[in-house]
């Protein structure tokens, strides 16, 4: 049985991510401390949103750690699905804080002197925010390439690293010039930023559940590469899917000449298709069946 779950869901990124999880927790309560002190609506939705990652982080602990259990009879890809499941519980929670955010902001424009902002402190605070969030987002920056689980925690921060950046100037525009409505724009645009940003991850764990091709992947070019290789007449069923992001899974049905079967050199054709597939394409994991002209596939003998 082939090994689907590549290193960097292992100890690497489970390490990485709790790192991370610890940062997110100690900033996320100085930060609630903060915006109960100074009465920042940025600052608490920049707090809420570390809460969000937080849970998030423990989320993708959970999944990875998951998904590098061993494959089984049962399920015989392993359980790296747990990532993709985990990715749409980070999208989910993130839709959901932007909506929250972005009718207290509204609430607060529309009662502009109802709420008193101390600058100082929320500068202060903001700033800390913004150096953790920048090392954590250092330290999921490679693993996130890999990992869909990671990438969603990856981009959680880097909203972080947004919002802590909207912060810090709403802070130095009420501390210039005593005008509080800054601090509202400041988090409705902490939940403006946010929202592509959910909306892509959620488009691509749909793509991974629907089982379409992953991005940037043609099929039309593979099977072009499978019908220029030595012995090939012709191919057909080619189905290419992801597990999860960076394990895409590929099989097809791949008809011979004659020669091929006659010759013996079946295996040669099919290794000679599955360095091609890895080369050119990094399919890591493919499935051929050699078919010799003629042959009729028992479902479509029934058909």
């Amino acid at each position: 049985m082939h090994d689907h779950a590549p290193g960097i869901r292992g100890a690497d990124s489970r390490r990485l991510l709790t790192i991370s999880l610890t940062l997110t927790g100690a900033v996320f309560v100085v930060q609630v401390i903060g915006a109960i002190m100074t009465g920042s609506l940025a600052l608490l939705a920049d707090a809420v949103h570390m809460l969000t990652d937080a849970v998030a982080l423990v989320v993708a602990l959970i999944a990875s750690a998951v998904a590098a259990r061993p494959a089984d009879d049962r399920r015989t890809y392993g359980y790296q699905r747990a990532e993709v499941l985990g990715a749409l519980v980070n999208a989910v929670i993130l839709i959901v804080l932007c909506v929250t955010v972005a009718i207290e902001g509204v609430r607060r424009l529309l009662s502009p002197d109802a709420h008193e902002v101390t600058g100082g402190w929320m500068l202060i605070v903001a700033l800390a925010g913004l150096v953790a969030n920048g090392v954590s987002l250092w330290l999921l920056s490679s693993a996130q390439r890999h990992s869909m689980n990671v990438r969603g925690a990856y981009l959680e921060v880097l909203g972080d690293l947004v919002g802590s950046a909207l912060v810090i100037v709403a802070a130095v525009v009420i501390l210039l010039t005593g005008w509080m409505p800054a601090d509202a724009i400041a988090s409705l645009a902490i939940a403006v930023l946010i929202v592509p940003r959910a909306i892509s991850l959620l488009r691509e764990v749909v793509g991974v559940l629907a089982e379409s091709a992953p991005a940037g992947t043609s099929v039309a070019a593979i099977r072009a590469h499978i019908l220029a290789a030595p012995g090939v007449a012709d191919v057909h069923d080619v189905h290419v899917w992801q597990l999860t992001r960076g394990a895409p899974v590929f099989t097809a049905h791949v008809v011979v000449e004659q020669s091929v079967i006659d010759e013996g050199r079946s295996g040669a054709v099919l290794n000679g298709l599955q360095e091609c597939l890895a080369e050119h394409f990094d399919v890591a994991h493919s499935t051929f069946q050699l078919e010799q002209s003629g042959h009729v596939d028992r479902d479509d003998a029934h058909s």
